[in-house]
């Protein structure tokens, strides 16, 4: 059985950062991204890996950056293996199908969130004040309801351990300037449209995703991880009805289990059971064998 990936550790690499899933190696005129095996639920890092974790969210994040070309250009250069640089070329078992060559760009410093239905700390707010991060809702939306329109909803973006908490547009314009939060706002819609309905051609609910853009030589481009079931919600529409929480292919399954045992959302987090894992691993298998039919089954 493949072992799972919990770290890397590559000792001939410059390796600048470990994000709560990815390794990110600097390797002069671009970046190497290795993502993990490990899972972070509520902003911790679990202690447990999801076996092969790591392939399926950069698979399905290679196949959405190609997808999403004709809206935004993104940071990716290859994500094959061969063609990465000499240096590289040690680790490739390691890193084959689950690393991307990347180039360098800025983080801009808000994450960029789309909801298509009401749910999690949307739901949340909403019960609350009617609102999400300032935009006025229709009164008596259900938990998991399809919005009339998906809304922009970003957040600040918080340091390893702490909690993203959600601001409106125009903090988030205060932020990184009008111009700019209008473009990502924008392009972030956009992206959210286009991937939900060729999802839902696969039987798949993306309710709502988080998107992150970086600036290259000033240019806005498309970053991170896309639609995947670490940065988004995913229901499989057979099952869908709204009023409650759904059953999903992304690690809500994971929150709810750790809401269970009562965890108080604090490192350290407790270990997962045998069974929370694998039906953790098979969600997310599930998910990108739904999204990519011309990508093999991992």
């Amino acid at each position: 059985m493949e072992q799972s990936v919990i770290k890397t550790d590559f000792a001939d690499l410059n390796l600048v950062a470990r994000g709560k899933v990815r390794d990110i190696y600097d390797l002069g005129d671009a970046l190497l991204l290795v993502a993990t095996d490990r899972l972070s639920a509520f902003d911790v890092v679990l202690p447990d890996p999801i076996p092969r974790k790591g392939k399926v969210l950069n698979q399905i994040s290679l196949y959405w950056f190609d997808v999403m070309k004709p809206i935004i250009a993104n940071h990716v250069i290859s994500g094959d293996v061969a063609d990465y640089p000499a240096i590289c070329q040690p680790y490739a078992d390691i890193l084959k199908e689950r690393s991307m060559l990347v180039t360098k760009a800025k983080p801009l410093s808000i994450e960029c969130i789309v909801r298509g239905y009401i749910s999690g700390s949307g739901w949340n707010d909403y019960r609350k004040n009617g609102s999400v991060c300032g935009i006025q809702l229709p009164a008596g939306l259900t938990e998991s309801e399809r919005l009339p329109e998906p809304i922009f909803t970003p957040s600040t973006k918080a340091e390893m351990g702490s909690h993203d908490i959600n601001i409106d547009f125009k903090t988030a314009a205060g932020e990184i300037g009008e111009g700019l939060a209008d473009k990502v706002k924008d392009v972030s819609l956009a992206i959210y449209k286009k991937g939900a309905a060729l999802a839902l051609e696969k039987g798949l609910i993306i309710a709502d995703t988080k998107f992150e853009f970086g600036l290259k030589d000033d240019e806005l481009i498309l970053i991170d991880e896309v639609l995947t079931p670490d940065s988004s919600r995913f229901w499989p529409q057979d099952s869908y009805l709204s009023g409650g929480a759904q059953k999903s292919y992304d690690k809500q399954y994971v929150r709810d289990y750790l809401l269970s045992v009562k965890w108080d959302k604090k490192p350290p987090a407790p270990s997962l059971p045998q069974e929370v894992i694998d039906n953790t691993q098979a969600k997310y298998s599930e998910a990108l064998n739904r999204l990519t039919s011309d990508t093999d089954a991992v």
